[in-house]
This record gives structure tokens, C-alpha cells and sequence, in this order.
């Protein structure tokens, strides 16, 4: 049992239903039934009764509820009793940054932990969403900016910005100002191996609209599409509708996809493992940062979610 099967539990007691405590908590449905079906599977006996108008705690799970939420509240209120006795943040900090992102942020999260927190050494790196999401929740990494196309329950996350797709190639697309995917199934496409949540995306759009990609290379990293497409090989279709970080006339402008289709970016931390104290100094720091990127920048196809 970890702790966030508890916080799940606590969760779907408190909103009356799963439906809602998975809204809530950005976690599908499916993943949080699991993580219940877990823990009764743990505890030897049904925590919850289900019915059309939601689940309501057996008498075990009421008593599972009173203890989960002091055992709980007591693990958020520890950072705070610590905190209080250091002066300024120190240590290490592991930070991950999905490879499509990691060229907007990186500078703009350096410098402003650089300022903010001297003592704070942050270790950097950049990888698939998918990849990351996993060192998160094996504790290998404190902290991810992912794109998701769906929320699993193995990390918690605060969703940051929706982003559209875009399809990405060397030379112009025509003059429409959004490709229709039966366009894009002509195209030959340079994009990841399937399993990666983008790539499943898009082959779901496909197959939707009765269509089939036409991929000639699959590609485990961003740099191989992106050095593919502007040898002109292929096209690829990445979140991102702006590559002004590359030199003048490497790419063609990008065009969003018809209809669109979209990731969401997330901060992820571990949900068993709690920040220390300079962890939540550089997650507020990189949320800051992120929401600056979006609101002063204004990505193509970028949309602000949180609150």
C-alpha cells in the first residue's frame, strides 16, 4: 500500500463518486477503480458501496477515511514543520522537461531558480513524456513537465496548458490555414514508435476518420524527426506550433491539424513520495515559469488550464 492509493480513497469519499473525484484529481476513471480495487484487495474487504448515485464508505472504509485523513494530513502539514527551521532552501533537485519543450523552458526555469534559490543545485534532463513520467514515479526524478494524452495514476500531476499538434515539414504546406488529416495520411510521416502517447494520438485520429498514416521512419527522439524532416525526407507532427529556436527557413511554418488534436502539459510529481522543501520551491518556480512562457509568448494552438 502507498500512499497514494490513501489520497485516492480519501478523494472518491469526499466527492461522493469516482467519476468526480477523478475530474478532480486528474486521474482516469478507470486507473483510480484500480487503485481502489486495490486497496480492498490489501485490506481484505470492501471499502466502498457503489451505486448509480455515486459510492459511499462501507463501515470499513469509514474508519479507513477517519485514519487516511489525519495520516494524510499530517505528511502534507511535514514540509511546513521542517521548513520552518531552514533559513533558505538547499540540496538537490532532479527536474525533467519533455524533449519538444525542453528548448521554450529551459532557460527561462535556470535563471529563475538561479535568482531565487542560490543554494538550490538543480540537475536537468530532457526525454520523452513517457520515459519521464516513469523516473517520476520510481522516485529517479523529483519532478516532470510531460505532454499527456491521457492521466494515469501513477504520478500526481497539475495540468498546466492544453497544445494543439502541428505538422511539421521543410518545405510550405499550401495556403490552408489547417491541414485536414486526409491531407496528412498522404504526407510521409517521420514520427515515434507506437506506445508513445503521440504517436497513438495520431494513429487514433486516423483510424477514426477510416484513414492510415503513411509512416517511413519511426524515430525513438525528437532531434532524429526533426533532422529527418528538415533533410526533407518526411513530415512530422509534434506539439508545438512554433520552432523559431531554429534557424531562419529550417522548417516550414507549422500547421495545426483539422480536426485538431491536442496534449496537455503537466507538472507530475511522484504521488507516494513527498518534495522536500527545496523540491516545492523549484515546482512553484517552474509553474511560474511555465505559465509566463504561455501568457507572454503565446504559443500557436497553446491554451491556459490551471487555476
Amino acid at each position: 500500500m502507498q500512499f497514494r492509493h490513501l489520497r485516492y480513497f480519501v478523494n472518491v469519499v469526499e466527492a461522493g463518486s469516482f467519476s468526480r473525484a477523478a475530474a478532480a484529481i486528474h486521474v482516469a476513471q478507470p486507473a483510480l477503480s484500480q487503485q481502489i480495487a486495490e486497496l480492498e484487495e490489501r485490506f481484505g474487504a470492501p471499502l466502498l458501496k457503489r451505486s448509480a448515485r455515486g459510492a459511499v464508505p462501507t463501515p470499513a472504509g469509514q474508519r479507513l477515511y477517519d485514519e487516511a485523513v489525519v495520516i494524510l494530513r499530517q505528511l502534507e502539514e511535514l514540509p511546513s514543520l521542517v521548513r520552518s527551521n531552514i533559513a533558505e532552501p538547499e540540496g538537490l533537485v532532479t527536474l525533467g522537461i519533455a524533449s519538444t519543450l525542453a528548448p521554450k523552458l529551459l532557460g527561462r526555469i535556470v535563471a529563475a531558480c538561479r535568482e531565487t534559490l542560490p543554494k538550490v543545485n538543480l540537475r536537468l534532463s530532457d526525454a520523452d513524456s513517457e520515459s519521464l513520467s516513469r523516473e517520476v514515479h520510481d522516485n529517479a526524478l523529483h519532478m516532470g513537465i510531460v505532454l499527456e494524452t491521457g492521466f494515469d495514476a501513477q504520478v500526481a500531476r497539475k495540468p498546466l496548458y492544453r497544445q494543439q499538434l502541428h505538422v511539421i515539414g521543410s518545405t510550405p504546406l499550401g495556403k490552408k490555414k489547417k491541414l485536414p488529416l486526409a491531407d496528412v495520411a498522404k504526407l510521409p510521416l517521420v514520427l515515434p514508435p507506437a506506445g508513445v502517447a503521440r504517436r497513438d494520438l495520431v494513429d487514433q485520429a486516423m483510424k477514426a476518420a477510416g484513414l492510415r498514416a503513411d509512416i517511413i521512419l519511426e524515430a525513438n527522439s525528437v532531434l532524429t524527426e526533426l533532422a529527418t524532416v528538415r533533410a526533407g525526407a518526411g513530415y512530422t507532427i509534434l506539439p508545438t506550433g512554433d520552432l523559431s529556436n531554429y534557424p531562419a527557413g529550417a522548417f516550414s511554418t507549422p500547421m495545426p491539424l483539422d480536426p485538431p488534436l491536442e496534449m496537455t502539459c503537466s507538472l507530475v510529481v511522484s504521488s507516494d513520495f513527498p518534495l522536500t522543501v527545496a523540491g516545492e520551491a523549484v515546482r512553484d518556480i517552474v509553474a511560474s515559469a511555465v505559465e509566463a512562457f504561455v501568457r507572454e509568448t503565446k504559443p500557436p494552438g497553446a491554451v491556459w488550464i490551471s487555476v
